[in-house]
């Protein structure tokens, strides 16, 4: 095994350990709490599936279905791949589309958030960054190294402020109906520079 390998390995292990569980636990909360309690799901982006899967077992009757760019050795629901631009799906597919930290390894993220609304009936679910608040593009930064860069994302540190995420979202004629800040993504005291105000889940129709 190479040293970039066994580096990469040390990654993963650290932010398995310090942050994905919680993160799944605690974002299964809120995007279940925008889902109704049945229907299908597109998760664009899904990684291995483990959020999608935390779901379901909150929300039994929801039925989630997966696209990403890459497929992964092991995944918790059915994934296929798609070019990371076009839903290989027809207009109307699913009840929602889930985008959970995805839209800003994207250099058009407007694109992919009216790929979601064509392919939605009910609505569009999306989890991102916020880069409003001094330091916030650096703190971002550092986040999306630890938690990516082992597992080769794309990092374009594409971040968009508050006012940038509702002009897009107006321009593929989507309507916010639920929007949440302070996520709880983190322990005390790290909460204190990796929480505050930088995320947020939004349900949109």
């Amino acid at each position: 095994m190479s040293v970039m390998a066994v580096e990469k390995k040390i990654l993963n292990a650290a932010h398995s350990r310090a942050v994905f569980r919680r993160r799944i636990r605690v974002l299964s909360e809120h995007i279940g709490l925008m889902l109704r309690a049945d229907g299908t799901v597109l998760d664009l982006g899904c990684g291995d599936g483990s959020l999608a899967k935390a779901v379901m077992d909150r929300k039994p009757g929801l039925a989630f279905r997966g696209i990403d760019v890459f497929l992964r050795p092991r995944t918790a629901i059915p994934v296929e791949i798609f070019d990371g631009a076009t839903i290989p799906a027809a207009s109307g597919s699913f009840d929602w589309v889930t985008i959970v930290d995805v839209l800003h390894h994207t250099d058009n993220p407007g694109h992919l958030v009216a790929e979601a609304a064509r392919v939605a009936r009910k609505g569009v679910v999306i989890k991102d960054h916020l880069r409003d608040g001094p330091f916030a593009h650096g703190i971002l930064r550092f986040m999306d190294w630890v938690g990516n860069k082992g597992h080769d994302v794309r990092l374009p540190y594409n971040y968009l402020s508050r006012q940038e995420w509702d002009a897009m979202f107006g321009q593929v004629g989507l309507k916010t109906q639920t929007w949440r800040e302070n996520l709880a993504l983190y322990p005390f005291p790290a909460n204190l520079l990796f929480d505050r105000g930088l995320h947020f889940v939004a349900s949109l129709r």
